[in-house]
């Protein structure tokens, strides 16, 4: 019989020390079952990573590297943190790896505080237009400490023009070039990028977060050959713990190990080093490029899907793992905000996201962002994605209608149904 591990008849102290947080979790675990998540930088982890970032491991203070602590005790710590160190470096193929940082914004502050000075000139993709807050944006530390320039995506086609990045490189100086994005469904230049770095005397940071797994299973360019710093969440696409990983060339380690620890962080998360260890032994596994390429299926067969009902996606479609929705074309007076409100009730998990060049504010929007990596960790294939682009539309056609949400939420909970949570055996 399969038992999730939070299930009520799996034997959890958390259960009988504190009912209240108990319950918290289960409601919590009932609303991710029973409902669609097609947030993109969202997934759901196997089991045995679920477990091992709940083990003793969290007991341990381990500030240092292994074999420099600055405590005793730390023998397994050394193990673990080793194992990941090595079973990231050999997934993607870089010289060094720290699997310290608590986050992909911490994994990126370690480059910045490595590579650059307060004032330092960075050139970085427009938030408005896919890119990402700890990249530059004003109310992040990186706006507050650096000299942001940004590129964006052409008007024509919505995709990044590489003669303007290096139009404003040239004009800007930049010392570090940032490439990634947090919403741009289409295929990096990294390349191009780095002719472009070189040619102005800057660093490169490619922050895959988003594209990770993609890029771990050979479905994505790898910008490891192209960048002194490659930064990533450990969840998203690469299916691990909530955390991040920072890697660059080997005449960088030091400096970028410094900095994360004692630079930014104290003591590592052990617990969650030892999670993402599990993590990337299952993305060296070959089943683990057969999930990838699903997850690219579902995405291009959602897409199509979505463009057949004559919803306009920005960049004409996807080639990763997230789409953007743009619902000016379909539904000019509905704002991200109130659809996502509305797919929320029917069981769809999205979340509202400007479009560039919107033209409405950021906690309204006039996009959604759309991705598939959940879903296909929970086991649904292409012939489902119509039928989740039909519950989209039906709700999105609704104008809030209680009963035609209602109907959606009902067949929303049968494919659910259908496809339960990843378990325990």
């Amino acid at each position: 019989m399969s038992r999730h591990p939070t299930s009520p008849d799996h034997a959890n102290p958390v259960q009988s020390a504190d009912p209240t947080v108990w319950g918290i979790i289960q409601r919590e675990q009932q609303r991710q079952q029973n409902t669609l998540e097609l947030i993109a930088s969202e997934n759901h982890v196997s089991p045995a990573v679920l477990r091992a970032a709940g083990t003793v491991f969290t007991n341990k203070y381990a500030e240092g590297y292994p074999g420099k602590r600055y405590y005793g005790g730390c023998q397994h710590v050394d193990e673990i943190e080793s194992l990941a160190i090595e079973r990231a470096k050999r997934l993607f193929g870089c010289e060094h790896a720290n699997v310290q940082p608590h986050s992909g914004s911490q994994a990126n502050q370690a480059v910045f505080l490595a590579a650059l000075t307060p004032g330092d000139p960075i050139l970085s993709l427009n938030l408005n237009h896919g890119g990402h807050l700890s990249h530059g944006m004003k109310v992040n530390i990186s706006g507050k400490w650096f000299n942001v320039s940004q590129y964006g995506v052409a008007r024509k086609d919505e995709r990044i023009d590489m003669d303007e990045v290096r139009r404003l490189a040239r004009e800007v100086k930049p010392k570090l070039i940032i490439t990634g994005a947090s919403a741009y469904p289409r295929i990096w230049d990294w390349a191009g990028f780095a002719e472009i770095a070189r040619e102005v005397g800057a660093l490169l940071l490619a922050d895959i977060a988003h594209i990770a797994g993609l890029v771990a299973a050979g479905l994505h360019p790898s910008p490891v050959p192209h960048a002194e710093f490659v930064t990533t969440t450990t969840h998203k696409t690469l299916r691990g713990p909530r955390a991040g990983l920072t890697m660059c060339k080997a005449d960088w380690a030091k400096k970028i190990d410094s900095a994360v620890f004692p630079g930014l962080q104290g003591g590592p998360l052990v617990h969650i080093i030892a999670a993402k260890a599990v993590a990337f032994g299952e993305a060296l596994r070959p089943e683990f490029k057969t999930y990838q390429q699903q997850i690219l299926d579902n995405a291009r067969a959602l897409a199509e899907a979505l463009m057949a009902r004559k919803y306009r996606l920005v960049s004409g479609g996807t080639d990763n793992h997230l789409m953007l929705l743009d619902l000016t074309s379909g539904h000019p007076n509905l704002t991200g905000a109130q659809a996502e409100k509305w797919l929320e009730q029917a069981g769809i998990i999205v979340n509202k996201n400007m479009i560039p060049f919107d033209e409405r504010k950021p906690m309204e929007t006039s996009g959604l962002r759309i991705g598939t990596p959940a879903v296909t960790t929970r086991g649904l294939k292409t012939e489902h994605m119509p039928v989740i682009a039909e519950l989209i539309h039906l709700v999105l056609s609704s104008n809030g209608d209680a009963d035609a949400i209602d109907r959606v939420r009902s067949r929303a909970l049968e494919l659910c149904a259908q496809f339960p949570l990843p378990s325990e055996s």
